[in-house]
């Protein structure tokens, strides 16, 4: 899987914008104004950064090299996901549905209520 592909699949998913909030290299992906996603787009290896359940993460990592505490993020919430490694392009699609599905989550009924969530 590339980056393109990946943009194009979190773009996919409903109420998702993307933007550069950090410099002009690292494209965040959010749902209801929160990240779910962020990835450098000239980073190599390729890698992107998820949001997971603790308890998931840790076991995540316990399968996978490819699969770190989040860079630069909350390492107990955050993964960083090096994709062009041991990670099927099905299970990296499956983390990102993941990670969307928790921020959607932990949306206020009220930004669930604007984005026609609920």
């Amino acid at each position: 899987m590339n980056i393109e592909e990946l943009r194009a699949y979190c773009l996919s998913k409903a109420y998702v914008t993307e933007s550069f909030p950090f410099d002009e290299k690292t494209l965040v992906f959010k749902v209801g104004g929160k990240m779910f996603a962020l990835t450098g787009l000239e980073r190599f290896p390729p890698a992107i950064n998820l949001k997971c359940d603790p308890d998931y993460a840790l076991e995540l990592r316990d399968v996978y090299e490819a699969i770190q505490p989040g860079f630069h993020m909350n390492k107990k919430h955050w993964n960083t996901i090096y994709y062009q490694d041991e990670v099927s392009p099905t299970l990296l699609l499956k983390l990102v549905d993941h990670s969307y599905d928790l921020v959607v989550k932990s949306l206020t009924k009220k930004v669930k209520t604007e984005l026609g969530l609920m």
